[in-house]
């Protein structure tokens, strides 16, 4: 590490075969006749020189800041722990990746109100935002206040000619689901959801159009004290039940919890779905049965929205991302019994 009272513009210029001209106008942010590749490299030996502080400063005093905003929701069903589910965290990873190489600086944020970014995009000089987990009319109206791109990465947004958004099929999701538990002798079938609106009750149509019929819906409650109790006051009408298909992997494992904790087999005594495709449907067991989302895929589609929205101010796109079923240990194939009209598991 280089003494950093006694760099010099000319040693680092030497180090790099470069003029001490070019490495200065890095430090000033004036890159526009100087390749990516050059500011990479000038970026990088500034900070192994000890140059880390001023650089921040340098990138904040930059008409491009070369930093991009990743947004989540902080939204009370997480109570708290946003960062810690399996979707947020597995996005925010890939998030990270390809933002560092299209060669920005990425920083996290977590917000209950989404016009906190009016000033958090001010105050780091930000280049764009992803945003995760807010509703429509949250985002028009961000949009209304800020100049900066933005990219829904997970949320509810139709087209709108300054926002590009990210989805997945969701509809086909869920028709998936459907049309794979129909196929494993599944016809009584129950969705939970905590919403009854969005992206989950799209989900919950194509799993009624997989199963070609219409599957019964239940409404949990957000937080896990409330669900936990719901859930043994429901425990009966569960059961009724062969399989449950849960809008996100969370709900299903947490599910799952619950229903090892009263003696329900999963998937003996009934089956389950989630969706995400997480990796804690690994970690569970029975490994659990899951509709899987891109997340690689979907970080990469952001990144390239949001470098062309930072080229052409007038550029927006939406981008659906496909989804896959993948089957795992926590559904069963049922049978009818010749004997009465109860499914059996084999």
């Amino acid at each position: 590490m280089w003494d950093e009272n006694k760099v010099r513009i000319i040693d680092i210029a030497d180090e790099l075969g470069l003029s001490t001209a070019t490495v200065s106008n890095v430090l000033h942010g004036k890159t526009k006749k100087i390749s990516d590749a050059t500011v990479k490299r000038v970026e990088k030996k500034l900070e192994e020189s000890g140059y880390i502080p001023n650089m921040a400063a340098t990138l904040l005093a930059r008409n491009n800041s070369r930093i991009v905003g990743v947004v989540v929701n902080d939204h009370k069903k997480y109570e708290g722990k946003v960062i810690q589910d399996p979707f947020i965290s597995a996005a925010v990873n890939y998030l990270s990746d390809e933002i560092e190489n299209a060669g920005y600086y990425m920083m996290l944020k977590k917000v209950t109100d989404i016009m906190e970014l009016v000033r958090f995009a001010s105050m780091w000089n930000l280049d764009g935002l992803i945003i995760i987990g807010f509703c429509e009319g949250e985002y028009q109206n961000l949009r209304d206040h800020i100049r900066i791109p933005i990219v829904v990465y997970d949320g509810i947004m139709t087209e709108n000619e300054r926002i590009s958004n990210i989805t997945i099929d969701d509809y086909d999701g869920g028709r998936q689901a459907g049309a794979y538990l129909k196929s494993m002798g599944h016809s009584k079938v129950l969705c939970i959801s905590d919403n009854e609106t969005g992206m989950d009750i799209t989900r919950y149509e194509g799993l009624c159009e997989g199963l070609e019929r219409k599957a019964d819906f239940l409404l949990i409650p957000m937080t896990a004290k409330e669900r936990y109790q719901f859930y043994e006051e429901k425990l009966e009408c569960l059961m009724q039940c062969s399989a449950v298909f849960a809008v996100s992997d969370y709900y299903a494992i947490d599910l799952m919890t619950f229903l090892k904790a009263h003696n329900v087999r999963v998937p003996e005594d009934i089956s389950l779905v989630g969706f995400d495709g997480s990796d804690d449907c690994l970690k569970v067991i029975p490994s659990l049965t899951s509709v899987e989302q891109d997340n690689s895929l979907r970080s990469k589609k952001a990144i390239e929205l949001l470098l062309e929205m930072i080229k052409n101010p007038d550029y927006s796109e939406s981008v659906c991302v496909p989804v896959q079923l993948i089957e795992r240990e926590s559904v069963r194939k049922y049978i009818k019994n010749d004997c009465d009209s109860d499914n059996k598991m084999i």
